[in-house]
């Protein structure tokens, strides 16, 4: 048998873009359109897992089901951040926390289902921090890209007819976007594991297969629920990854936030509250095209005022789980 290595080829990017089409998609689909064997994705996908962090999760989309999202930033003094973001991390109600700026400052989404959860946060555990300096809070007004968008579609590793084969048929459903209390074991399953079998989710759930397949359908199907991946995307060459804050002249937020979401760099950006109105998540091969964008594709937009740009340290969680420690 050949021995496995860390180097990642087209195929792996083809896998990933597939996984960003349809999270739940089987290896004898995607095997069929790529002209593999299925055990060649299924050996892929495993060693994707194993030394590229990738998972693939569930997702509650908070805009559909009519909760806010807000970004925090935390300023720490040096000795504080680390614990700081390993206690926000380890919190059900956030998303991502990042470490930024030399390690000084926590970048942090918060998905807070009640007022009450944010308050408890915001006004509760973090005012408590005695190492914590500072913090502003940014509500999410809009989103340009992102979310249940994936990014590693912007760099084209399926061709168009390759995508559209493995895109899923649309089932419009009129029910609306919501999840009840007796979803939670089923969308707990799936937060821990978006690929999970519907003979496990019976298992973990009680219900029966076709109740479970009926609505997990319902839940995608709705937009209460999608369906996500994260991996390490330095293993694919992009080692650089920052946050910007941009400001724009107000006439100009929808047309910079439209031409940014274009951009092949950017993996997210949302219109926001607060002093810069845009905020921006963007994967660059190293420094040097990180400077290139931020001075010709960002700095070339007409209306773009300022940008403070932030590089990642350190992620201690993406989309819904704690990074492991390396």
């Amino acid at each position: 048998m050949a021995m496995e290595t860390d180097t990642f080829d087209e195929l792996d990017r083809k896998l990933l873009h597939a996984l960003e089409i349809d999270g739940r998609v089987s290896f004898s689909r995607v095997a069929g359109v790529l002209g593999v064997s299925d055990q060649t994705v299924a050996r892929r996908f495993r060693r994707l897992r194993a030394r590229a962090g990738l998972r693939v999760v569930g997702v509650r989309d908070t805009r559909r089901l009519g909760q806010d999202e807000w970004m925090l930033r935390l300023r720490c003094v040096p000795d504080g951040a680390e614990a700081i973001a390993t206690a926000l991390a380890r919190r059900p109600d956030t998303a991502w926390v990042h470490l930024t700026s030399a390690g000084t400052e926590v970048v942090c989404m918060t998905v807070p289902r009640t007022q009450d959860d944010y308050d408890d946060l915001l006004f509760g555990k973090l005012l408590r921090t005695r190492k914590l300096v500072d913090i502003t809070a940014h509500q999410l007004m809009h989103r340009f890209y992102g979310g249940r968008t994936g990014w590693i579609g912007k760099h084209r590793p399926l061709t168009d007819a390759q995508a559209a084969a493995l895109t899923p048929p649309e089932e419009p459903t009129t029910a609306p976007a919501r999840i009840t209390p007796e979803d939670e074991p089923l969308v707990a399953a799936l937060k821990a594991d978006g690929r999970v079998t519907y003979p496990e989710l019976q298992r973990l759930t009680g219900r029966s297969e076709s109740s479970v397949k009926r609505r997990v359908a319902a839940l995608l199907g709705s937009g209460a629920l999608y369906i996500d991946t994260e991996y390490d995307t330095a293993r694919f060459g992009f080692t650089t990854a920052a946050m910007l804050w941009v400001t724009v002249a107000p006439g100009a937020l929808d047309a910079v936030g439209r031409a940014m979401a274009g951009h092949p760099q950017v993996a997210h950006v949302s219109a926001i509250t607060g002093s810069a109105n845009l905020m921006a998540s963007v994967l660059t091969r190293d420094t040097a095209e990180l400077y290139a964008y931020l001075s010709g594709g960002l700095g070339a937009l007409d209306g773009v005022r300022h940008v403070e740009s932030a590089p990642y340290v350190r992620r201690f969680k993406e989309l819904t789980y704690p990074r492991p420690l390396r």
